[in-house]
């Protein structure tokens, strides 16, 4: 099966790349001598220091390759390549609750940089699929977890 590719700004690959970076560079050295430290107290059959290391590096190794994986399969979206009166990968979006009255500014971003307490919603999510293509004026109805939410969208930046 084919590799899905990841959509990512600009910034969301720096993120990426930087986290990288320094898993390789920083955190595994750090772990190995946790490890090392670990070994020195004796028996490592019931050694929690040892332990906990083992696990720190399985899970560091394991967002390494997590990583890597993304990266090979990385799309950059040219934000400024897209149509600014539609809704895209990048665009900061005006909504309002038609029935609460609230309005909400979200970021549309690829799923590696999805950020709901930041409002950066992934073009995956429900309402990241239903306001992508849209413009400002056009209502939308959307089926989230707690039901159905109805947003009129305000603009687009």
């Amino acid at each position: 099966m084919p590799e899905r590719e990841v959509l990512v700004s600009k910034e969301g690959l720096k993120k990426l790349e930087d986290e990288l970076e320094q898993l390789k560079t920083v955190k595994r050295r750090e772990v190995a001598e946790r490890i090392k430290i670990a070994r020195e107290f004796g028996d490592i059959s019931e050694n929690s220091e040892y332990e906990d290391a083992k696990n720190e590096q399985a899970f560091v190794e394991g967002r390494i390759q997590n990583l890597e994986k993304m990266l090979r399969q990385a799309q950059v979206v040219d934000e400024g390549a897209q149509d600014p009166e539609h809704i895209h990968i990048g665009s900061r979006v005006t909504v309002q609750d038609i029935e609460e009255g609230i309005e909400e500014i979200y970021e549309i971003v690829g799923s590696t940089e999805a950020d709901p307490i930041h409002n950066k919603i992934s073009n995956d999510s429900p309402v990241g699929k239903a306001l992508l293509g849209r413009q400002p004026g056009e209502s939308i109805e959307v089926n989230v977890p707690i039901g159905k939410v109805h947003l009129k969208i305000l603009s687009i930046s």
